[in-house]
């Protein structure tokens, strides 16, 4: 399946860097926090990228045009640096379509800027790229299809820290942490079929008016997950992200846990 990354965006809540470079292309460890979205992708098979670029589409075609594998990989240098070998590699087998699709265009407007990119797909992935998961992809993917809706999300507890309340008259009946108020919230990681296209007009907010559609006619499909998911839309959440990766706890970076259980299989 294609996967399309909404990469065009400002990034304005995110201002410490997206002055100066584009969210998606902030990093977290040594690479950007695009390519751990691609590398989750990837992970399970999923090569075939469509990025919808707008905000600094140069920063996104210059990095991919002057990729070095070796600032992630083991590798061995030889012959007083005139010989190297990679030990694996990175994105030799990814696709990547680079398409300007506005600089204020919306979701929405993004995704049918590509729809002639995703001729022949009977159903496609799509996301944002500032967002991480450890979900297993393919059952998520299995389920919807199962379902048979025309369109699907991950749907996350929110992970900020306010406080829910409750109100009587203007006295407060009762308080609580968000993550325990019942809440859930839209996560990224859609699932389309082709007639996602039927369903939007021109100029519309992709999870506004084309998605009303969809519940109306029950064919919006959240799948609940309780497992990692974080955003980084704030500089403290990219603290956290950064902290995580920094003690080697990074719970997105799914391809790092099949390569240790491959290893412990052998080693059993």
């Amino acid at each position: 399946m294609k996967v399309v990354l909404f990469c065009g965006g400002l990034g304005m809540r995110l201002r410490e860097y997206s002055e100066h470079i584009p969210k998606p292309m902030v990093q977290i460890g040594y690479r950007p926090i695009l390519w751990h979205v691609m590398k989750y992708y990837a992970h399970y098979g999923h090569t075939d990228f469509i990025l919808c670029l707008g905000y600094q589409a140069d920063t996104f075609k210059n990095y991919f045009l002057n990729y070095n594998e070796c600032m992630s990989n083991d590798f061995i240098l030889a012959r007083g640096g005139k010989e190297m070998k990679l030990l694996n590699s990175d994105i030799h087998d990814w696709r990547i379509t680079f398409v300007d699709t506005g600089m204020t265009s919306n979701i929405g407007q993004r995704l049918k800027a590509v729809e002639k990119h995703l001729e022949g797909e009977e159903i496609f992935l799509a996301n944002y790229s500032d967002g991480l998961t450890d979900l297993p992809l393919p059952q998520y993917i299995d389920s919807f299809v199962k379902k048979g809706g025309v369109g699907g999300f991950l749907c996350v507890r929110p992970t900020q820290s306010f406080h829910v309340v409750s109100l009587t008259d203007e006295f407060v009946s009762g308080i609580r942490h968000i993550r325990e108020s019942g809440i859930w919230m839209n996560g990224g990681y859609f699932v389309f079929r082709k007639d996602i296209f039927k369903y939007m007009r021109e100029g519309e907010e992709l999870v506004q008016e084309p998605f009303q559609r969809l519940i109306q006619n029950r064919q919006l499909i959240a799948h609940k997950y309780d497992g990692f998911w974080a955003c980084m839309d704030t500089f403290k959440e990219k603290q956290a992200l950064d902290d995580l990766y920094a003690r080697g706890e990074a719970p997105w970076e799914v391809w790092k846990s099949a390569q240790k259980n491959e290893v412990e299989l052998i080693n059993a």
